[in-house]
């Protein structure tokens, strides 16, 4: 497994800024980065407001920042991002104390990622500390690392076949999820009353397992069937959430209770979170 496989965010002061590995380096999402540094709940016109502060970044602004893709939970989102370097620069026309931490935790990370590509298992035990960190069990940070191993198997399967756009990965994934739970991706999001966090990280452990067996079993159709362009792809995806929704139904009705909650990470106490993600 590789870095590019597990690790798809970081954590800075509490604050998660997503990245993504382009042209062997890290690419952090330049609108994580702002909010980690400053009291703002609108990054993009803080941008705009430093860029007419700093004409010289203004003017450079397309050299530093790319617009790549970005893993979320609903699909791949084109965002714009920057590497350490450019990120460096950026900085400069931030005025936060949070600057000069900031710059190390960065340097820190670079030093980590050339680290990881001599020995890739790194990525994945520094994943798993990321979780324990914030609390959760290591039976669910088991079955969340391999979610995540599972989903890039399947986004490399749409790569390969034809999928290119973000608004076709979301696609795509709505209907594995709304196959396997009869919710889209925002809807599911509103059931567990969350915002801009990552769905996957608020799902219980059946949650989770379901979530696998959906895109394990497309993933396997799109190969078994050969699957070329995003029509097939989506038939794909179709018939494997299916497969998950029929086990869903299944175990409610052996229960008794619904597999969907409203519970989430985000909401249980902290005397609550070594036992129940």
């Amino acid at each position: 497994m590789t870095a590019k496989e597990i690790a798809k965010l970081a954590v800075f002061d509490g604050r998660e800024i997503r990245k993504t590995i382009h042209n062997g380096e890290w690419w952090f999402v330049v609108e994580d980065v702002v909010l980690a540094l400053i009291d703002s709940k609108d990054p993009k016109q803080y941008i705009q407001r430093m860029k007419r502060r700093d004409p010289e970044l203004a003017k450079g602004w397309v050299q530093i920042v790319h617009t790549l893709s970005i893993a979320t939970a609903g699909g791949m989102q084109r965002m714009l991002c920057a590497n350490t370097e450019g990120l460096f620069r950026i900085i400069q026309s931030i005025p936060s104390p949070k600057a000069e931490p900031f710059k190390r935790w960065l340097a820190k990370v670079g030093h980590e990622r050339i680290q990881e590509i001599e020995n890739p298992e790194l990525a994945m035990a520094r994943m798993k500390e990321l979780y324990e960190k914030k609390g959760y069990p290591k039976e669910w940070i088991d079955k969340r690392l391999r979610g995540i191993a599972v989903r890039q198997d399947l986004t490399d399967e749409w790569q390969q076949r034809g999928a290119r756009s973000s608004i076709e990965y979301a696609i795509l994934t709505n209907e594995i999820m709304q196959g396997a739970f009869d919710l889209k991706v925002d809807e599911y999001k509103e059931v567990k009353g969350l915002e801009r966090e990552n769905l996957r990280d608020h799902m219980t452990d059946m949650e989770l397992i379901l979530t696998m067996l959906a895109e394990a079993t497309t993933a396997k159709l799109h190969r078994d069937r050969d699957s070329q362009g995003f029509k097939p792809l989506k038939k794909d995806a179709q018939d494997g959430g299916a497969v998950a929704g029929r086990t869903r139904k299944d175990i409610e009705k052996q229960s008794g209770r619904p597999v969907v909650t409203g519970e989430n990470f985000k909401q249980l106490p902290v005397s609550k979170r070594k036992r129940e993600p």
